[in-house]
């Protein structure tokens, strides 16, 4: 069985389908999904989605890209979080790859979910784009290792990996490692200890291939296993039920 730890059902691509979406799942069989919010005007249909579904968890959190928002401070996020199904904090950490300029406010609000994680003691999903050096200082200044979390949709280096490992983070792998030219990922995905690996859909977005260009869904996510199964010469159900249980582990679901 599968799990996909990142997607986004909420969103209007995903949303008008959903019935269809889940079936999909179940004949895939991917027993799980974990619903990411991006903005908290959206988060109460995100946490409906996980009270709606036993299968489906949710999170909450302000993705960075987010601009002219009225701030989230940690213990608003904090008292957010306190539901049985919201089991993470995030989506959250920094883009200098969409937005340009002053971002410090970025970096603030990357602060108050660290903050926010510790208070509620549940663990991050954590976004970053051409600014993993910064994010791992945050992480580190922060403190981020005392609850871990997950480096979403990772397409940093190994040097970046091993950092974030190094603070309680597993590594999660979207459609892109199935593209051919995303040496980099596959390089971290052949490296990486079995016990820190994640894989995701991101879905509607990175469709990995066969489907490349399409609109994404969860039941895609056992190509990314497919892949990391080739590049690690392993059988497709040994990292099935690897990454399903790391995904146990990491969002303490029992």
């Amino acid at each position: 069985m599968f799990v996909d730890s990142h997607c986004h059902l909420d969103f209007p691509d995903l949303a008008v389908n959903l019935d269809e979406l889940l079936d999909n799942m179940r004949q895939n069989n991917v027993t799980h999904a974990l619903c990411v919010s991006v903005n908290l005007a959206n988060f109460p249909r995100v946490r409906s989605l996980a009270e709606l579904h036993h299968n489906l968890f949710a999170s909450v959190g302000v993705h960075p890209d987010y601009e002219s928002l009225i701030e989230p401070n940690a213990l608003q996020l904090a008292e957010l979080a306190d539901h049985p199904k919201v089991v993470a904090i995030g989506e959250t950490g920094l883009d200098y790859f969409r937005l340009k300029g002053d971002l410090e406010w970025q970096r603030d609000r990357f602060r108050q979910h660290i903050r926010a994680a510790k208070q509620c003691n549940k663990p991050l999903i954590i976004h970053t784009r051409e600014a993993a050096a910064d994010t791992l200082r945050i992480m580190a200044e922060e403190g981020a290792d005392s609850v871990g979390g997950v480096m979403h949709c990772f397409t940093e280096n190994w040097q970046v990996a091993q950092q974030a490992i190094e603070m309680n983070f597993y590594i999660s792998f979207s459609g892109i490692i199935t593209f051919k030219n995303a040496t980099t990922v596959k390089d971290v995905a052949r490296k990486i200890r079995l016990d820190r690996i994640l894989i995701e859909t991101d879905s509607p977005y990175l469709a990995p291939v066969p489907y490349r260009g399409k609109i994404n869904q969860p039941a895609f996510v056992c190509y990314i296993a497919e892949e990391i199964a080739k590049l690690r010469e392993m059988s497709l159900k040994e990292i099935a039920a690897i990454t399903t249980n790391n995904f146990f582990n990491l969002f303490k679901i029992v």
